[in-house]
């Protein structure tokens, strides 16, 4: 992939660790417990942290704004997060989590003339993505007050980017044809991640094997559930429409003030990386695909 679109994966890749690392650092399980909720695993508060920007949504809107999540996990979870607390006490709970977090990875340098650059580029990439789908997650952060803090602002204009592509994602997904299950069973077949990796998102071993089935009847795998050539070709059109999708906000920003802000956020990336906090395999592909 050249050009423009290779820029925009670039960013992806460079921007979304620096936001999932919420969902995984201890401090984040420390909030949530704190409000009450259940911290054996992580979904209770991963629903919450990244539902709330939609207010006290349903079931029914988070089922189509994550897309990828089986309708009997999110019904664990949701609406019962909002029992818990209301979203307007998880979101100031979320920007506590990530001061934490990111103080205890990056100390001192968050006060730093480094951090507040990146904060002010990022912010007006972030501000540029704020006309993307209408009630979708990318659009919900956006309307969010942003934060004083400059790290605590990298880290929301880190959210409403990834939102922004992922809220275009799934339309590019749903372009293609692909429902929720089939858009995972799809990716897994070009090697983007083990099957197993996906088992997380809830879907039973018949609802992947009747979507795998679909997906042979497309002439989109084979029967060993790789792609077919005209599968590949597919996701290739999905993840080329999801850079296009994705990429008003770095045009917005410049080549300069996106070079300068992949040189300001290297380090930091490869601390997060480096902190063994993320997986190692994840479901978005990164790295992969």
């Amino acid at each position: 992939m050249t050009g423009e679109p290779a820029r925009v994966r670039q960013m992806w890749h460079l921007m979304e660790p620096l936001h999932a690392v919420l969902y995984y650092a201890p401090a984040a399980f420390g909030e949530a417990a704190a409000l009450g909720y259940d911290t054996e695993g992580r979904w209770a508060s991963y629903f919450a942290w990244r539902a709330a920007p939609l207010g006290a949504a349903g079931a029914d809107e988070v089922v189509r704004r994550f897309h990828s999540f089986a309708p009997s996990v999110v019904d664990r979870h949701v609406p019962a997060a909002w029992a818990v607390a209301d979203p307007d006490a998880v979101l100031a709970a979320r920007l506590r989590a990530v001061d934490r977090t990111y103080r205890a990875l990056f100390e001192d340098r968050v006060e730093g003339a480094g951090f507040a650059e990146a904060a002010a580029l990022a912010r007006r990439a972030a501000e540029a993505a704020a006309s993307g789908v209408p009630g979708g997650l990318g659009a919900a952060n956006s309307a969010l007050p942003w934060p004083d803090a400059p790290h605590l602002t990298l880290w929301q204009a880190a959210t409403v980017l990834r939102e922004h592509r992922g809220d275009g994602h799934i339309a590019a997904l749903t372009g293609a044809g692909l429902d929720p299950v089939e858009s995972l069973v799809s990716f897994a077949a070009v090697g983007a991640a083990a099957p197993e990796v996906f088992a997380s998102r809830g879907w039973s071993a018949e609802e992947w094997g009747a979507a795998r089935l679909r997906l042979q009847e497309r002439g989109l795998l084979t029967a060993d559930g790789t792609a077919t050539d005209a599968g590949r070709e597919l996701r290739a059109k999905v993840e080329l429409r999801t850079d296009e999708e994705a990429a008003a906000p770095w045009r917005a920003l410049g080549e300069a003030g996106r070079e300068r802000l992949v040189q300001l956020l290297g380090e930091p990336w490869l601390e997060v990386i480096g902190s063994g906090l993320l997986p190692s395999e994840n479901t978005l592909g990164i790295g992969k695909a």
